[in-house]
């Protein structure tokens, strides 16, 4: 039969709760002893203070080597919805055992104490009993208080780990529900731009080409933020401005661009792929549907504690019924990433301009953007026209 050896982690466990549990009882018993010397101090036949802490050391002593089963006890069989009753009696009987299992090491540790006498009497069979009868009623005050304690320190790490539980599931839940978000938007781009260079291949093949190598390159973008939530906002503009190139590609003058944000927020975290769903219901409903174009214009401005981005474009035509995917996946994720610290609004104003705000936290990356890898700034805006 194979002998089960306990892990170190459980001998460590071990170690550690015998040792608060015999730093704690001892403490105890040292008040308790300086306690009853000073009520005792003025009777007939005082007991010494050497006394008295080897009388109550000895006791608490006792009661510290008995604590951590009882608490392993508690914590494999608790009082709680299974068997309540039964268990409560079972820890009831429990106190004879304990009682006697006090009394054994009690004597093990020191002989009894005869106040009568005031001295230690020899150590006999019978005086474990007499140990046992003497502890009758000031032990299961200590048996209770060990129960109480183990039970409310088992159910408050209980409630704890489950709630931890909970925490670990709502944020694996959290970062599942995001890639899949991230995943359902790169299909999606996939398929309406290869759709827009589809209608190229045959007017103009070679325009069509050069839409296909830009498009790979995005793509190579896209994977290479794909385990990212956040980017600086730096790069997010660099990805979208490569877009309304593919675009233009396609769309020719038709298409007008205006890229302008404050230079303070350039190296700020913004969501990866958060603005091209905006810049994209932009250019299908709001310019690729108007016989004489229209114009899409980004803003980014820092407002202290909070980072403001703005998507505007013209209306003009009837547009074609999309998936309607953009904008509930705009709202998804910002809800998932940031819960009730961010906003999205989307209008159409009665002069025929559509609007996306969206309000992020205005988190900052951990570098800064050297003037050669960020677009062009000026002493208050950045500017790119198309």
């Amino acid at each position: 039969m194979t002998r089960v050896q306990p892990s170190k982690a459980t001998l460590k466990r071990i170690g550690r709760d015998y040792a608060v549990s015999i730093i704690f009882w001892m403490l105890l018993s040292f008040l308790v002893s300086w306690q009853s010397h000073h009520t005792v101090v003025n009777s007939l036949r005082p007991t010494s203070l050497r006394d008295l802490f080897l009388l109550f050391g000895a006791r608490y002593l006792s009661v510290a080597l008995l604590t951590p089963p009882l608490v392993y006890i508690v914590e494999y069989w608790p009082i709680g919805a299974s068997a309540p009753i039964r268990r409560s009696l079972a820890y009831l009987a429990g106190y004879v055992p304990f009682t006697l299992a006090f009394a054994v090491i009690r004597w093990c540790i020191l002989p009894p104490w005869v106040s009568e006498t005031q001295s230690w009497a020899p150590r006999t069979p019978g005086a474990i009993l007499e140990l046992a009868y003497g502890s009758f009623v000031d032990v299961p005050l200590l048996y209770i208080g060990i129960l109480i304690a183990a039970h409310t320190h088992f159910y408050f790490s209980l409630s704890r780990q489950q709630e931890m539980e909970r925490l670990q599931l709502r944020q694996s839940l959290t970062l599942s529900e995001l890639q899949a978000l991230k995943i359902q938007l790169h299909p999606h781009f996939l398929f309406n731009t290869l759709q827009g260079i589809s209608t190229l291949i045959d007017v103009n093949p070679a325009t069509a080409q050069n839409a296909l190598r830009k498009l790979s390159t995005l793509l190579r973008v896209a994977l290479a933020h794909s385990g990212s939530d956040l980017v600086e906002l730096a790069d997010e503009l660099r990805f979208l401005e490569s877009y309304l190139d593919l675009e233009q590609l396609r769309l020719g003058s038709r298409l007008r661009s205006d890229v302008r944000i404050s230079a303070h927020t350039r190296n700020a975290l913004v969501p990866q792929l958060i603005l091209q769903p905006l810049i994209e219901n932009a250019i299908v409903h709001g310019v690729a549907c108007s016989r004489d174009g229209g114009w899409i214009e980004i803003l980014a401005t820092n407002l202290g504690d909070r980072l403001e981005l703005r998507v505007r474009n013209s209306v003009a035509g009837q547009s074609e019924r999309g998936l309607g995917l953009g904008i509930p996946n705009v709202r998804a994720r910002l809800r998932h990433l940031y819960a009730d610290d961010a906003s999205f609004e989307f209008v159409i104003n009665d002069d025929r301009v559509a609007c996306a705000t969206l309000v992020v936290p205005a988190l900052i990356g951990p570098t800064v953007l050297s003037a050669s890898h960020a677009p062009s700034v000026t002493a208050d805006d950045t500017a790119c026209t198309s």
